[in-house]
């Protein structure tokens, strides 16, 4: 089986083509830039340009396509001269690729955000709810690349994931971290609830799921039950043994944001071991094993 994996200078991106070489699947990595070190095969290709999306995965003939690369800045945006770049690379071409996937047959996995939900309620959100309303130009954008995926083929997989975490890029234990350590005291939102997401636990996952016919919807997320971004820090910071006081406030008393955030961001994830996938290990673990990862903890 051959892969083509977008986005490869990412977080999620980076995880998967190692996990797939790690397999002996024959993965094929692309991003933006001219060059990527680290990858036996790599092929720069923009997404938002139809003919070369078209002319490279023409060249590759991949059995299927795992489309990791989006824009994920969610605040910058919002910023009027950036709002017609975001539509282009999330939506439009997250539907180029579909287009060419759906004209040489191969199958194609989008991974989304629950940013395209409304973010409002205690219920965690269903895979298959149609309910949608996103806040913000990323997940109104996120949102529209789904319809386009879902919309043009058959045979795809959309998986949502939030709170994303991974060695090869920013995030926010990374964040928490640095401010933590000059820092006696952080602020920290209390009222948005979600659960983290480690990049090289969900490429097992996609890993595991591209190779099957089991297609549709799904959300994917570490286990360990749903928490705030408050207590996610508290427990970085106790794994990473700082003794920084971390200060829960609500979205609104935090007020940095231009783009409006989800205060639901449950997602549920019983449709993985309802079609034989296992599910990712607990985000405390997680956090554990990445912060060894990048040279930090107690141990």
């Amino acid at each position: 089986m051959k892969i083509f994996v977008t986005g490869v200078g990412g977080q999620l991106g980076h995880d998967l083509m190692n996990e797939l070489n790690k397999r002996g699947i024959q993965a094929v990595g692309s991003d933006i830039l001219p060059e990527c070190d680290g990858y036996l095969s790599y092929i720069p290709m923009d997404i938002t340009d139809l003919a070369q999306v078209e002319r490279v995965l023409n060249d590759v003939k991949p059995d299927a396509v795992i489309h990791c690369a989006a824009w994920t800045a969610v605040d910058a945006a919002e910023d009027e001269e950036n709002k017609a770049k975001v539509y282009k690379i999330n939506s439009e071409g997250t539907e180029n690729i579909a287009k060419i996937c759906k004209k040489i047959g191969c199958k194609m996995m989008y991974i989304s955000t629950d940013y395209v939900f409304n973010g409002q309620g205690v219920e965690p959100w269903q895979p298959d709810c149609k309910d949608y309303a996103p806040l913000s130009v990323y997940g109104d954008s996120k949102l529209k690349g789904e319809l386009a995926v879902s919309g043009l083929l058959e045979k795809y997989f959309i998986v949502r994931i939030a709170w994303v975490f991974g060695v090869n890029g920013k995030n926010f234990i990374k964040t928490m971290l640095n401010v933590g350590k000059k820092h006696d005291t952080v602020r920290v939102v209390n009222d948005q609830i979600g659960t983290p997401t480690y990049t090289y636990d969900l490429a097992r996952l996609l890993a595991d799921m591209i190779v099957t016919d089991k297609y549709g919807y799904y959300h994917a997320t570490n286990e360990g039950g749903y928490i705030s971004w408050y207590d996610f820090t508290k427990e970085i910071f106790r794994q990473a043994g700082y003794t920084t006081k971390v200060i829960p406030v609500t979205t609104e008393e935090y007020g940095l944001s231009k783009a409006a955030r989800p205060y639901n961001s449950r997602l549920d994830k019983s449709k993985l071991q309802e079609n034989g996938f296992v599910p990712l290990p607990d985000w405390k673990d997680a956090l554990a094993r990445y912060l060894k990862e990048i040279n930090y903890g107690t141990d």
